[in-house]
């Protein structure tokens, strides 16, 4: 009797073992098939914009495109991006999709906010997105030579330039001429602009619609100033419009000028 339960308790032991063999192999097995699936869905993009991709585009699609990529910038999910790979790729030749005019404000990541890697966009940066000479030629690069097919003019709140401007700052008197000159151009903005309560950049209300109305009196200005991309809006090529980038949420609204 004795000699039968010894053999009982080896039989025992011996399916145990092959047991927790077996579910250790499992177990191992899924977390190669985790590890896998997260290095698959972490793989950073590698691809840049190719000429194909860049005519394939309308210049609406690009908008949606560029509003996605804002909201991915807004909720913390930016693309990963091997800035390595991209920039290699880069070197064969650029085909952005658009050409955004912003303030130069260190606040304002332009590709960050939205979405963008390396060879997606055309940045022209200007204290108060102003347009002047060779800020529209440049545009004009970017849209009838590089084959861009929207033009933004981005405005944000708290701008210093224009909160200045509003308050009337003398720079001359400091021996800053040519911000005076610079102020002067954002200056009909401010006169434009009817909202109620004080005119002063204390008067946030005041001073975001006087940002948003610098943002689309510039693409008015762009217009004008360039017959080549007037003609190309007109016949459906590109898209030129004004947006404003808020500081706090970091969504970007886009505006129908």
């Amino acid at each position: 009797m004795k000699k039968i339960l010894l053999q009982l308790f080896a039989i025992a032991v011996l399916v145990l073992t092959v047991s927790c063999q077996e579910k250790s192999k499992d177990t191992s097995a899924n977390t190669i098939t985790t590890e896998n699936q997260a290095q698959e869905i972490e793989k950073p993009v590698e691809s840049i914009l190719t000429a194909e991709e860049q005519a394939g585009m309308t210049p609406q699609e690009i908008i949606g495109r560029l509003k996605k990529g804002n909201e991915n910038f807004v909720n913390n999910n930016l693309t990963r991006r091997d800035h390595s790979a991209q920039r290699r790729k880069a070197m064969i030749g650029q085909f952005p999709k658009a050409i955004v005019l912003s303030c130069v404000d260190s606040r304002v990541p332009v590709e960050d906010v939205f979405d963008l890697g390396i060879g997606d966009i055309f940045v022209a940066r200007v204290a108060g997105n102003i347009e002047n000479k060779d800020i529209v030629g440049s545009m004009e690069f970017a849209t009838a030579v590089a084959g861009s097919k929207v033009v933004i003019v981005m405005g944000h709140t708290a701008c210093g330039a224009v909160k200045s401007t509003i308050d009337k700052v003398d720079a001359r008197s400091m021996n800053m001429n040519s911000l005076a000159d610079l102020m002067e151009e954002i200056q009909p903005a401010v006169e434009e602009t009817k909202v109620e309560g004080e005119q002063s950049s204390k008067n946030t209300a005041f001073t975001n619609e006087v940002i948003t109305n610098n943002a689309m009196r510039t693409v008015k200005n762009i217009r004008e100033a360039s017959p080549t991309m007037s003609e190309m809006e007109d016949k459906g090529d590109i898209v030129i419009v004004s947006a404003v980038y808020d500081m706090e949420s970091g969504k970007v609204t886009f505006n129908k000028d």
